[in-house]
């Protein structure tokens, strides 16, 4: 009787989180997004839409090119993205997560309105902070013999994690699913982006090139909303990365902390710096949320039943 009272007053004890119900049960493709303009591109080709609200958040379930799916925002930054995605995993019926959104380019081969898949993601300000002395920067830590090379007195570290059948360990880069990488392959070929978004044919709003489709390579994360040429260049040569953004590595752990696939999608809004002029971010966020959405669409399409 005491043994059942303590359990009652233990399970009335746990957060209201811990306590809730799946409110979806329909196993689903969770399209996530960052913010309204990547949500808006995606919205609307949602079939037979329902809402649920969340801790502020809207999820909105219905189908897309036939498919059950759960559109999101995850928030801008890396610990909005991690904690929505852990959100979302533990109230809905989760297949695989779909991210879709725009980031600045860092490969100087990209530009404006490219569409990158990468293969891995890392985490480039998991950092030691390292002491200036007169013979050098002393690191806190051993460095281990697999880090990227330092940029001054941030020393990379690597994120500790693991899973249910990894060990925790050091990870300066976290693969994406390679079967759903293997569905963005095939695909790619046959899509045609936009150089221009609905409506708009101004040369300040429509590029001058054709943008494309690139799968591989390295995609990097961080809270940082990065527009600096030096820096940028530092992570193309140390940590071979294309593409940069605010999210997607945060998203890319937790998926693997809890085994669930994943694969992000991400449209060249800027060059993270490497832009001639002034960032050009706000010019083309439209053009690139709608460049990820339509590649992500066919890819939900080629998605098994």
């Amino acid at each position: 009787m005491i043994r059942a009272l303590f359990l009652a007053l233990c399970t009335l004890l746990l957060p209201l989180s811990v306590q809730a119900k799946p409110l979806d049960r329909t196993p689903r493709t969770v399209v996530m997004t960052a913010f309204a303009p990547e949500w808006d591109a995606l919205a609307h080709t949602v079939a037979k839409p329902r809402t649920y609200k969340v801790n502020g958040l809207t999820f909105l379930t219905g189908t897309m090119a036939g498919k059950p799916v759960l559109l999101m925002q995850s928030g801008v930054s890396m610990v909005n993205a991690a904690m929505n995605t852990q959100l979302v995993l533990d109230r809905f019926t989760v297949k695989r997560i779909v991210f879709s959104g725009i980031a600045g380019g860092v490969d100087p081969a990209l530009s404006i309105g490219d569409v990158i898949v990468a293969e891995d993601w890392a985490q480039y300000l998991e950092v030691s902070f390292a002491r200036q002395t007169p013979q050098g920067w002393v690191v806190p830590e051993p460095v281990d013999a697999d880090a990227p090379p330092p940029f001054g007195m941030m020393f990379p570290r690597g994120v500790r994690l693991g899973n249910a059948t990894d060990a925790p360990r050091r990870h300066y880069r976290q693969a994406v699913d390679p079967a759903l990488l293997a569905i963005a392959r095939k695909i790619a070929p046959g899509l045609t982006l936009r150089r221009c978004t609905e409506g708009q044919t101004t040369s300040a709003t429509c590029l001058a090139h054709e943008p494309k489709i690139v799968v591989g390579g390295t995609g990097v994360s961080a809270g940082v909303y990065a527009d600096n040429a030096e820096f940028r260049d530092y992570l193309a040569k140390a940590w071979n990365a294309r593409v940069l953004d605010m999210e997607s590595a945060a998203v890319v752990q937790v998926a693997y902390a809890n085994q669930v696939p994943v694969i992000v999608f991400r449209s060249l809004s800027d060059l993270a710096g490497g832009d001639a002029g002034a960032n050009q971010m706000t010019t083309f966020m439209a053009l690139a949320s709608v460049n990820s959405a339509d590649v992500v669409r066919a890819f939900v399409a080629a998605l098994p039943d």
